[in-house]
């Protein structure tokens, strides 16, 4: 099937008449809070902001939280067949799977992500050497992004541990792929407290904004074209020899 065309140059347009059809995307926000479903989450707060306007713009989206789910620590698909009793991953991964988009949320923690983030991420990996129809690594053709929220400083740090693992796994980064918001330095009011300004900020505003439009418009060039063109990263052609014109020290 032909890729549908994907206008890139949009300057002559009027504002707001060059929007896609995202209704064939699906996203996935996982939110890595410490705090149970019952419990009010700063981090899922702010991405509610993300998938609010994913929504708007006919993206079918899917929110969970980490800790509703239990997750063995390792790096196998399955971990009850490594000796842990319960390991609902493969549930989560099924989801990871069905969704063009995976958005990573958590909470700042002596200037880190979440501990729940970093298992998350480690399970990720565990499937990361499996491959897709074109022989590609699983998660090649995907997007990624995070959202991080906190009450002092972290964002950049967070994110940049957090899309460096996604794109080292395959995920395919947009341009400013990430957003948080934080409060002042020390103990003081979270995203959604009374008073904190978090959702008045109109710098996270801007942020999450234009993520969540990159998220979706590079999700959506990828969908149309098919995914990543499978040449060059083909574990099982360089495996039989090709080697996809690396230069050959015999030549120089």
């Amino acid at each position: 099937m032909a890729p549908r065309e994907y206008m890139t140059n949009n300057k002559d347009l009027p504002k707001g008449s060059d929007k896609r059809d995202f209704s064939d995307l699906k996203a996935l926000f996982i939110n890595c809070t410490l705090k149970p479903a019952a419990q009010m989450s700063h981090t899922d707060g702010l991405i509610m902001k993300s998938a609010a306007i994913m929504t708007k713009s006919g993206v079918t989206v899917e929110k969970i939280r980490a800790s509703d789910f239990e997750i063995a620590p390792g790096v196998y698909h399955d971990m009850t067949e490594h000796g842990f009793e319960k390991d609902q991953w493969p549930e989560i991964y099924d989801k990871v799977m069905n969704a063009d988009i995976l958005v990573l949320g958590t909470p700042i923690w002596l200037g880190a992500k979440s501990s729940i983030c970093s298992r998350v991420i480690e399970r990720l990996y565990a499937e990361s050497g499996n491959t897709n129809e074109l022989g590609q690594y699983i998660y090649y053709g995907k997007v990624g992004g995070c959202i991080i929220t906190g009450n002092e400083d972290g964002i950049k740090h967070c994110a940049m541990n957090m899309l460096y693992s996604m794109q080292h796994l395959g995920y395919t980064i947009p341009p400013q792929a990430d957003a948080g918001w934080i409060g002042e330095a020390g103990p003081g009011p979270s995203y959604l407290d009374e008073g904190s300004g978090g959702e008045e900020n109109e710098f996270t505003q801007r942020n999450t904004t234009f993520m969540t439009w990159n998220l979706m418009h590079l999700a959506s060039i990828l969908k149309q074209l098919g995914g990543i063109p499978a040449y060059g990263n083909v574990k099982t052609d360089w495996d039989d020899g090709e080697r996809f014109d690396y230069p050959n020290p015999e030549y120089r």
